[in-house]
């Protein structure tokens, strides 16, 4: 049948009509949703890139909020927000995340790192090379006067994680449950970046070293580490180590980290489509440590790091994604 110019145009304005009006349903079904922005850089950079994903492929709103391990799993847990944490090292936390899905309150998303994290003490490789004799902690702690703090001749000085941060419950009980008090200070550096700044001015200096880090990070690509040999995990006593008032720290490293993203229940109950791409991210931790030596090395905020991994990384966040919404994301990043 043949159509006259203008019903064909009634038609065709009426189909563009439909297709704003159910794109606009489909932007609005996302809304509003925030992600626990955690305070180092993988995880940072990890919530950059699934808020660009979710605003450009999914139309949602998206705020990122400044936390930390210990609080953003709490508020989770007891207030239902925020909707997303990306990068939950469950080792920390590990009563209060299966306490949570245990009562229906939030819901583990997936191993957002592929390999799962390691974290321990550690000594700089150079110093390792020159002290083979030194590779267990007893023999660290023999050889205290070769870390020497500087503000105290007497004794030697372990890095620990700055306050607020899980790791430093850990540390410290460990600390105590090898007795270093004797032979060592607790040093806090007063922040990640204090942290990580101490091995890269050892490094410069080609210094002593000794402490807590973990991995993957850049600064441990950058500078390469040897982690030093504790006494066998525990599982009941690293479980006692978590706790700030654990009344009998146990003397065993740390296990092999389990990294999730994880949600609350109401957002994965409300956001089926969104769910599935956060289950979905996987990055092995080479990734990782490339990219975030790529930001050391541009003095790279997380959100460029972000644009960096999706620009480089196309093949394995695309694989995340329905084929439509990959479309919409590339078309984005140009």
């Amino acid at each position: 049948m043949k159509r006259s110019g203008r019903s064909f145009g009634i038609m065709a304005a009426v189909a563009l009509a439909v297709f704003f009006v159910t794109s606009g349903m489909a932007l609005a079904a996302c809304g509003k949703v925030s992600i626990g922005e955690m305070n180092w850089s993988s995880a940072s950079v990890i919530a950059n890139v699934e808020k660009f994903i979710l605003e450009k492929g999914y139309g949602c709103e998206v705020d990122l909020v400044p936390t930390s391990t210990v609080p953003v799993m709490t508020s989770m847990v007891e207030k239902g927000e925020p909707d997303v944490a990306s990068e939950i090292w469950i080792n920390s936390v590990k009563e209060t995340f299966e306490k949570g899905v245990a009562e229906g309150r939030i819901v583990s998303a997936g191993n957002v790192l592929s390999d799962g994290g390691v974290e321990g003490w550690w000594i700089p490789e150079y110093f390792a090379k020159e002290h083979p004799e030194i590779r267990t902690l007893q023999q660290v702690m023999a050889n205290a006067q070769l870390f020497q703090d500087p503000e105290d001749a007497s004794k030697g000085r372990f890095y620990n994680c700055p306050s607020g941060w899980a790791c430093k419950i850990i540390n410290t009980n460990l600390f105590r449950a090898y007795g270093m008090s004797e032979t060592f200070n607790n040093f806090d550096p007063g922040s990640g970046e204090g942290l990580a700044g101490a091995i890269a001015k050892a490094y410069e200096r080609q210094e002593p070293w000794f402490g807590y880090y973990w991995a993957p990070t850049g600064i441990l690509a950058e500078y390469p580490m040897v982690m030093v040999e504790m006494a066998d995990f525990d599982a009941e006593g690293h479980a006692c180590n978590t706790r700030e008032n654990c009344d009998a720290p146990h003397a065993g490293r740390y296990p092999r980290a389990q990294v999730l993203s994880v949600t609350t229940k109401a957002f994965a109950d409300s956001h089926a489509d969104e769910l599935a791409f956060i289950a979905n991210i996987s990055i092995p931790n080479d990734v990782i440590h490339a990219m975030l030596a790529w930001g050391d090395e541009n003095q790279a905020e997380s959100d460029e790091m972000a644009s960096h991994f999706m620009v480089k990384h196309e093949a394995m966040w695309s694989s995340w994604l329905p084929a439509d919404v990959a479309a919409k994301v590339k078309a984005a990043l140009k």
